[in-house]
């Protein structure tokens, strides 16, 4: 009776289940596709334009294609700022702050998760607390703080406060909390393995997925932030690339170079997008892995 009834309404519709499946499939990738063309659009712009002069942007209609300016604008950006120190800052402070928020999140996360300590749960409050607190209210404190070590103008004075990332600890200690089943440490124990050691060699590698998807998070966040190493560094040669790029904008005098502009943001995402190509497939993992969990 059921096979009747839907012969009969595809045949009232004209279109097989099959054939639904294949049209919404249809439809899907295609506003999948036209979504990856429109973000896809800024950064080809971005790139066309670190190949011309500032005129020949500035013209209309704009240029559409590669131009042959790209070496002249390389010129100008190394002429302006030191740019591959700066390049090497912000690779220092980026690899810095993702080795110290994964060392600090996991094993953070691993204690709130799976041990037993006094006032465990008070002190997992208080950190969720401290995610609502605006950010920018530590930036006086920090400074204080970082003034009074001497590190001022220094790669520690960037990578010590955003090693320790409350959103990273929570993150963490969810997916331990779910993945990592308390029977399995018990069975270390039993077979003898050191109490310092049951991270290292029976957590860490089960949760390699957060540690992917934790990893990229603090790179991006790390290799954007502008405004804390403003604050923080004073000299040109110790500069992040986000706070080189601003001397960019030139005086008020003779204005921005664009060409030369788009040239050292075209540099400056590079890695950003290498490093989310290679790993996406570890970053939905780790995003998506706790999704189907029961």
């Amino acid at each position: 009776m059921s096979d009747a009834t839907e012969l009969a309404h595809e045949t009232h519709t004209g279109l097989t289940t099959r054939q639904k499946e294949n049209l919404w499939r249809g439809i899907i990738f295609g506003v999948l596709a036209l979504l990856g063309v429109i973000f896809f659009v800024p950064f080809y712009w971005m790139i066309v334009q670190a190949t011309h002069t500032s005129k020949e942007i500035l013209r209309l209609p704009p240029p559409l294609w590669f131009g042959d300016k790209a070496l002249l604008n390389y010129d100008g950006l190394l002429a302006t700022i030191p740019f591959w120190r700066n390049y090497l800052n912000s690779v220092i402070i980026s690899a810095g702050t993702v080795v110290l928020t994964l060392i600090i999140c996991s094993m953070s996360g691993y204690a709130f998760a799976l041990l037993r300590f006094p006032a465990k749960n008070l002190l997992f409050g208080i950190l969720l607390m401290t995610m609502m607190i605006p950010w920018v209210v530590s930036i006086i404190p920090w400074y204080i703080i970082m003034a009074r070590f001497g590190w001022i103008d220094t790669y520690q004075a960037i990578i010590l406060p955003a090693g320790v990332n409350g959103f990273g600890v929570f993150w963490m200690r969810q997916y331990i909390t779910s993945h990592v089943p308390t029977d399995l440490l018990d069975s270390a124990r039993i077979d003898g393995c050191p109490e310092a050691t049951i991270f290292p060699r029976v957590v860490a590698p089960i949760i390699t997925p957060a540690y992917g998807a934790l990893a990229i998070l603090a790179f991006v966040n790390s290799w954007n932030n502008f405004f804390f190493p403003l604050i923080m560094l004073r000299s040109k040669n110790m500069f992040t690339l986000p706070v080189a790029l601003n001397f960019l904008n030139g005086d008020p005098y003779r204005g921005m170079d664009f060409g030369v502009t788009m040239m050292g943001t075209s540099l400056a995402v590079l890695p950003v997008m290498i490093v989310f190509w290679f790993a996406s497939r570890r970053f939905i993992e780790g995003l998506t892995a706790g999704a189907v969990k029961g």
